[in-house]
């Protein structure tokens, strides 16, 4: 492979860059992946794909897929608060299982009405399934167990030294470009230069400091939980603060606890992580640690920059959060499923270079919304006090269990049913969307009000013959020509062909679906979202130059 030429250099193999591999893998694009470990996640890590993360699964054919992974079909997804495990239950919000969401999401409207709803599926699943699918693709090299150790951007390309993680010798490669999908500690931002911005070092009870995960076998636990079953358990009380989401449904769990500041959990053995874990159980269980170790809960961080000429950041390398709400997996893939079809679009010709600005000016935005939305929500459950009657088994630990539990329900609710944080993220400053000046509904976490104003998700419909609209837009460009007299589209098709952009038109003359666009035509990108929309195709040439950054926005 030395010095081998490839389009794109991907650096980190998480969901981030198997899902950038994919995507371009897709697109007949030639992509080198590389990362230091020798496979994909061990440790369950991640433990929510939201449903605009499942309906992008579901635009590359394998949201089924996904969906039958972690949980049994039939297993709770609720989330249930308690004092303690096999102790006092405070709230819970239920949610539906992966059986009853196939069947629900096609009868829900308003907030919910989508192609996919969430699964509760520990982020080692996905990555097994997101690698298996980019390993199909003819285009794409992937290689464990290879580290990027340096990399030179000379202007034309970028020059890459690789070190094998068995201590073989450098390899050279060159690409066309680089993306940093490598994680927190991104070597690939550390070379940049890029700074954060934003804050760290939040601190509460819960979900700001340190943190104890460990990665647990208890076919046991069963046992002392609660008969009623849950996807997650979270334990309030004075002395110790956790959360355990089930990763099998049967024997497995993902279990994160607060550390206090006088804990020094680096030095920790298997016996303190079972003995933290009885504590927050209410009792011993006997338990086999898989993995354990530390992370830090407090980040709300978002680099100053996402490229610096042939090399972008993505995923953690680009911004990190206090995971509540599960949106740090979520971004780093719609980061993914924004920067593909730009670079594939720029090394066919197909766009100037300047398309891959709108990557920054687009997503930086929306991992600061995101951040901001996870800060939100660990605020609300990390900064409320659990106090000692919490517990008693009295009338005064009654009504303290009684407000808790008030208060808990209320956040669960918040943290837990946010379709407006899932759907509504918008890219309205982006140089490449066609805005309209139509009033935009307001930004709320957990409302979505379907809009079709450029810069959004299209709204979603399922179609009378049971199809999901989503399902019938084109892979890359689709001109959506709505209602029983749709006007012309022959200018968009003239000009997609003359500059080589892969446009399809899709008329639907069903008078339900030119009411929720508002308009008869709607331009949708490849990425799924809305970049014009209007009554007619005579400035067909002015809007496909401003979506493919041809032409400045006006």
């Amino acid at each position: 492979m030395a010095d081998d030429l490839f389009d794109v250099l991907i650096a980190g193999g998480g969901p981030c860059g198997l899902m950038l591999a994919n995507e371009l893998g897709r697109r007949g694009v030639r992509c080198l992946l590389v990362d230091s470990k020798p496979g994909t996640a061990f440790n369950p890590q991640a433990n929510a794909t939201q449903a605009r993360t499942m309906e992008h699964f579901r635009r590359l054919g394998f949201a089924d897929e996904v969906r039958a992974q972690g949980l049994p079909a039939d297993h709770p997804t609720d989330i249930a608060y308690f004092t303690r495990y096999a102790r006092h239950e405070l709230a819970r919000i239920r949610l539906p299982t992966a059986a009853q969401a196939r069947e629900q999401v096609k009868t829900l409207t308003g907030s919910w009405s989508a192609a996919e709803l969430p699964h509760r599926v520990s982020q080692k699943f996905v990555e097994q399934t997101l690698l298996r699918h980019a390993r199909a693709w003819p285009a794409n090299t992937l290689r464990y167990g290879c580290a990027l150790d340096a990399f030179h951007d000379d202007g034309e390309l970028v020059h890459a030294t690789l070190r094998p993680a068995d201590g073989g010798p450098p390899e050279t490669v060159r690409a066309r470009f680089l993306v940093g999908a490598d994680g927190a500690r991104s070597g690939v931002r550390r070379q940049l230069g890029i700074e954060w911005g934003g804050v760290t070092g939040i601190q509460r009870d819960f979900m700001g400091g340190r943190m104890l995960a460990v990665y647990l076998r208890s076919p046991q636990l069963a046992q002392v939980l609660p008969r009623e079953r849950a996807w997650m358990y979270v334990s309030v009380n004075h002395e110790r603060r956790a959360f355990m989401a089930c990763v099998d449904g049967v024997a497995e769990y993902a279990f994160h606890a607060a550390l206090r500041p006088d804990e020094d959990a680096d030095a920790w053995s298997e016996a303190d992580a079972q003995r933290v874990f009885a504590e927050v159980v209410g009792e011993a269980v006997p338990i086999e640690v898989l993995s354990m170790g530390t992370w830090l809960a407090g980040h709300a961080l978002v680099a100053q920059r996402l490229r610096r000429g042939r090399v972008f950041i993505a995923g953690d390398a680009a911004h990190l959060f206090t995971p509540t709400g599960g949106l740090g997996y979520n971004t780093a893939v719609e980061d993914a499923v924004n920067l593909a079809w730009k670079l594939a679009g720029v090394l066919r010709g197909q766009a100037p270079d300047a398309l891959l600005d709108s990557y920054e000016a687009e997503r930086r935005p929306l991992a600061e919304r995101n951040t901001a939305y996870a800060r939100r929500f660990a605020d609300s459950v990390g900064l409320f006090t659990a106090r000692p009657e919490l517990e008693e088994d009295s009338p005064r630990g009654e009504a303290e269990r009684a407000a808790a539990g008030r208060h808990l329900d209320q956040h669960a609710r918040l943290e837990f049913n946010i379709p407006g944080v899932t759907f509504g993220g918008r890219y309205d400053a982006s140089p490449v969307i066609v805005r309209d000046g139509a009033p935009l509904p307001p930004d709320e976490p957990n409302v979505y009000q379907p809009t079709a104003s450029p810069g959004g998700r299209p709204p979603h419909a399922w179609l009378d013959d049971g199809r999901s609209l989503f399902d019938l837009f084109h892979a890359e460009w689709t001109l959506l020509a709505l209602g029983p007299d749709a006007p012309d589209t022959a200018a968009f098709e003239a000009v997609a062909r003359e500059w080589g952009l892969d446009l399809r038109v899709l008329r639907l003359p069903q008078p339900a679906l030119r009411a929720l666009y508002e308009a008869p035509l709607a331009l949708i990108r490849p990425d799924q979202i809305v970049a014009w929309r209007g009554d007619s195709d005579a400035a067909a040439r002015a809007v496909l130059a401003q979506v493919t950054a041809r032409a400045p926005a006006p």
